[in-house]
């Protein structure tokens, strides 16, 4: 493990991660912190040995040729960054990479040490999951938080499920295990449109980042690309009478199951969040 002394004490730092692959449907969750990185200008920090969790067989090392001429080899591995948002009042600490294809336990283990070493106090993993969802229709953010009552502080959604997991259930459970608070974010993206990028769903896992850390983070193009996403999906479901009709039963689904949530309680609280992350200042 690669010597930290250097970076000095962080301010309440938080560790945000995402990882491409089976985690990420439509790089929602991967976009997410991508965007956080530029938007706070982070810098490296370090990278874990490649050799060490990945399979190039599987995760293959990209090459570049330009007019004949070779200029190396980018191996898969994961980063992590330091950012230090303008008045967040904390540091946060950026992991991104594509999820390891091998040794995950010592993966796990190896990015707790890191946090303990930071003295990271929460981690924030985001994902996202293929789902029965309308493209028109917010984007269903639920949550998993160790401890549990950390759900009802963030006004998060529940989630519900038993079968395989991904590295992020993985370290939901080690960092969980080791005591640290730990919140796991899922965007459900719609399955018919499944391909990258998914602005809507990046959009909304951003939002959720935003009250996790109780700071405000520049949307730049989001909040335009998802509008202009969603509006090509409408179009793309306007000459397929199939689809249409199926994203019509999605949508009465969705409403019918959501009626009760549609309260005036409710609708003051998302106003209230709005108020608080682009009204002051």
């Amino acid at each position: 493990m690669p010597e930290l002394d250097s970076v000095g004490e962080l301010v309440e730092p938080v560790l945000v991660a995402a990882f491409e692959g089976w985690n990420d449907a439509g790089e929602a969750a991967g976009t997410v912190v991508e965007h956080l990185m530029t938007a706070w200008d982070a810098d490296e920090l370090l990278t874990l040995e490649p050799d060490d969790y990945y399979d190039f067989q599987v995760a293959r090392p990209r090459t570049t040729v330009v007019n004949g001429e070779h200029s190396g080899i980018t191996w898969p591995t994961t980063r992590i960054s330091i950012a230090r948002p303008a008045g967040g009042g904390r540091d946060v600490v950026l992991v991104s990479g594509s999820e390891p294809n091998m040794r995950w336990r010592g993966f796990a283990g190896d990015l707790l040490a890191v946090a303990r070493e930071l003295g990271v106090r929460r981690v924030v993993l985001l994902g996202a999951l293929l789902a029965d969802v309308p493209h028109t229709r917010p984007v269903p953010i639920s949550g998993v938080s160790s401890p549990k009552h950390l759900l009802s502080t963030l006004h998060l959604e529940p989630a519900g499920y038993d079968g395989p997991t991904g590295i992020v259930g993985v370290l939901h459970d080690t960092f969980a295990s080791a005591g640290i608070e730990t919140v796991s974010l899922w965007a459900a993206v719609p399955h018919y449109v499944a391909q990258p990028p998914s602005p809507k769903a990046t959009l909304a896992l951003l939002r959720g980042v935003e009250d996790v850390l109780d700071v405000t983070v520049p949307l730049g193009d989001l909040i335009e690309e998802a509008r202009a996403w969603e509006h090509g999906v409408d179009e793309l479901a306007s000459e397929d009478e199939d689809i249409a009709g199926y994203v019509r039963s999605l949508e009465e689904a969705k409403d019918a199951a959501e009626l009760p949530e549609a309260t005036g309680e409710a609708i003051a609280r998302e106003f209230e969040r709005y108020l608080k992350r682009r009204g002051r200042g």
